[in-house]
């Protein structure tokens, strides 16, 4: 009997090392991905791109180097391999999660997670920032990449560029939606929150991102996904001092609320989990 020919072996589409730019999306350049050949699907059979993620092989399994891009054929779409995706928090976010060690990223690294963040400043639900889309449309068309595997925690903090440009509450709920589902199918195994919109409270003159911060909390109702409402945090938390700019926080208002988003967070029951109890890789 004749060997079968290698080319009947199973190859995974490895994506050449990307580099990891934090919240300024990622300028990887990928290689073109190694042909797979597999059997086509038949009448019972699942394809590919619908498969669950889990079904994947392991980034181990796969001896893929972190920071390469992996083209995942549970979803088609090119994934960020990091070196600790169990311990991993996703932070989806608007510029003020951008900084280093904004109040969003010190509260969320206080519960013990490690990083990713993407985004960008000017973004939100429905707004854009003319060079990358709002948070669904950027998610889908790859302006910023998500991990490969499950990680344990996804925040999506936002709302303030929705409501400097404008969009309406209908357009908000809708994309807010959207993203919502696709992360929850591309990652069912994840823990989803929220964080609402910076701002006065209603009466110190929040106005308009005091209002979405209260609709994103009753979309985060709707789905049962923890949210923390920050609403009226600049005047409750004494933080109006520490604005640089009347939106955008000094390292001092940083630090002040970065404090108080991990103790709410904390409260949510959103700390990491220890590795006996932290989710098994994808295999």
């Amino acid at each position: 009997m004749r060997k079968a020919p290698a080319t009947f072996r199973m190859l995974a589409p490895l994506i050449a090392v990307g580099v990891l730019l934090v919240g300024c999306g990622q300028n990887q350049t990928p290689l073109e991905p190694v042909p797979t050949r597999s059997a086509a699907p038949g009448p019972a059979q699942t394809s590919a791109a619908e498969k669950p993620l889990r079904s994947a092989p392991s980034p181990t399994a796969l001896n893929l180097p972190v920071g390469s891009l992996y083209k995942n054929p549970a979803n088609n779409r090119n994934e960020l391999v990091l070196a600790d995706v169990r311990h991993t928090a996703v932070l989806i976010g608007d510029s003020q999660a951008m900084p280093k060690d904004s109040w969003p990223q010190q509260g969320i690294a206080a519960l013990g997670y490690k990083l990713h963040v993407v985004g960008m400043g000017g973004t939100g639900f429905v707004a854009t920032n003319g060079k990358t889309g709002n948070y669904i449309d950027a998610l889908q068309r790859g302006d910023w990449v998500l991990p490969y595997g499950e990680p344990p925690l996804i925040v999506i903090e936002g709302g303030g560029n929705d409501a400097t440009q404008r969009a309406t509450d209908a357009q908000i709920t809708s994309n807010a939606e959207r993203l919502l589902a696709a992360l929850t199918k591309r990652y069912p195994g994840s823990k989803l929150a929220m964080i609402g919109t910076l701002a006065r409270g209603a009466s110190n003159g929040g106005a308009r991102r005091t209002e979405v911060d209260a609709l994103v909390g009753r979309i985060a109702a709707k789905h049962g996904i923890p949210f923390v409402s920050v609403g009226d945090w600049l005047t409750r938390y004494n933080a109006v001092g520490d604005l640089q700019d009347g939106v955008h926080l000094k390292p001092s208002g940083h630090a002040k609320l970065g404090a108080v988003l991990a103790h709410e967070l904390t409260a949510l029951g959103l700390t990491a989990r220890p590795d006996s109890e932290a989710a098994t890789p994808a295999q």
